[in-house]
């Protein structure tokens, strides 16, 4: 079992890993107070095309033009997106409630993802998934926690007897710790040596459950169990992220599992509207924003974008709104 960690620590051998506390060293380029590096066009432009998606969702739920429950990613964006070009299209991708971020990574589709979740003609599932149940190609997501883990461990066995190295990567959050299902899943990833990548993008809540509440123990720990690898990363920066990533991720294709945890933070609240941080912690998610922090890094590649990318989803929310319902019928 390997333990790495970017940004805080240096890669270590089983069982010697030392962490050193954020306060008592310069921190790495993805944490508060220092500097973001500047990002390749297209990367700036889908991690804004995942933030604007996400607030024209709360707006529209704010005016009561959408229906049913959403869960953003606002804070997050950049864990699809460092592992966007690290994963083919022969991979499969399971997603989870807070999935529109993995989707658009994969497909930087938000007109199909919008009209999915106004129920509106040219969706992705027919107008029937909804914001939490997305079915595409290899992409699969679901609001279910732990569901997933055996399903992605099954589909990493198909692919270790033929699927010429392409991987299952599976997206889970802390609190999905607390399912059963998961250390089935890693006991046969371990056990069969499947090519099984598993991102946890851990935000410190679990809905309003603070991670220290719900979770015994580390992630790291708990991977070590089964002898699964474990990578922690703390930084924000796709360009620190990423290369670090990749031979890891190559390592997996290889038929060795591993847990990729991101130290991440969630700005908005749990669904639309239910947030019950207390504001000390909603200013420290606040603080680590990666989008406030590249604006002040890098005002001139920023706000050009940004712009751009705003009014873009606009018009695309839009477009979208004016379409006709969606008519999908099983029958069809």
């Amino acid at each position: 079992m390997t333990e790495t960690v970017i940004g805080a620590v240096t890669e270590t051998a089983a069982g010697a890993v030392t962490v050193t506390p954020a306060r008592e060293n310069p921190g790495p380029s993805g944490a508060p107070g220092t500097g973001l590096s500047r990002l390749a066009d297209d990367d700036l432009e889908l991690l804004l095309l995942i933030r604007h998606f996400e607030l024209t969702l709360l707006r529209l739920y704010g005016r009561g033009e959408l229906n049913g429950t959403t869960h953003t990613c606002l804070g997050q964006e950049y864990v699809p997106v460092a592992l966007r070009p690290l994963l083919g299209p022969a991979d499969f991708v399971f997603s989870n409630h807070r999935g529109h971020g993995h989707y658009l990574a994969r497909f930087g589709d938000a007109h199909g993802l919008l009209a999915e979740i106004m129920g509106r003609e040219g969706a992705v599932c027919g107008g029937v998934g909804g914001s939490q149940h997305i079915h595409r190609d290899r992409y699969l997501s679901t609001g279910v926690q732990g569901e997933s883990l055996p399903v992605a461990a099954g589909v990493a066995l198909h692919l270790r007897r033929g699927g010429a190295g392409a991987l299952a990567c599976v997206y889970i959050g802390d609190g999905t710790w607390g399912e059963g299902a998961v250390y089935e899943a890693l006991n046969l990833a371990a056990l069969w040596g499947l090519p099984l990548l598993v991102v946890v993008e851990n935000n410190g809540i679990a809905q309003s459950t603070p991670t220290g509440a719900h979770l015994a123990g580390s992630i790291a720990g708990r991977a070590a169990a089964f002898g699964i690898d474990h990578h922690l990363v703390v930084s924000a920066d796709v360009n620190e992220i990423r290369p670090a990533l990749a031979p890891l991720v190559a390592r997996v294709r290889e038929g060795r599992p591993l847990v990729a945890e991101f130290r991440t933070h969630r700005l908005g609240p749990h669904s639309k509207g239910d947030d019950t941080r207390p504001p000390a912690q909603v200013r420290a998610a606040r603080a680590h924003d990666w989008y406030a922090r590249y604006a002040h890094d890098h005002p001139g590649h920023f706000h050009p974008s940004d712009e751009r990318v705003r009014a873009r989803v606009e018009e695309i929310a839009a477009e979208v709104a004016a379409r006709p319902p969606s008519r999908w019928s099983p029958c069809a």
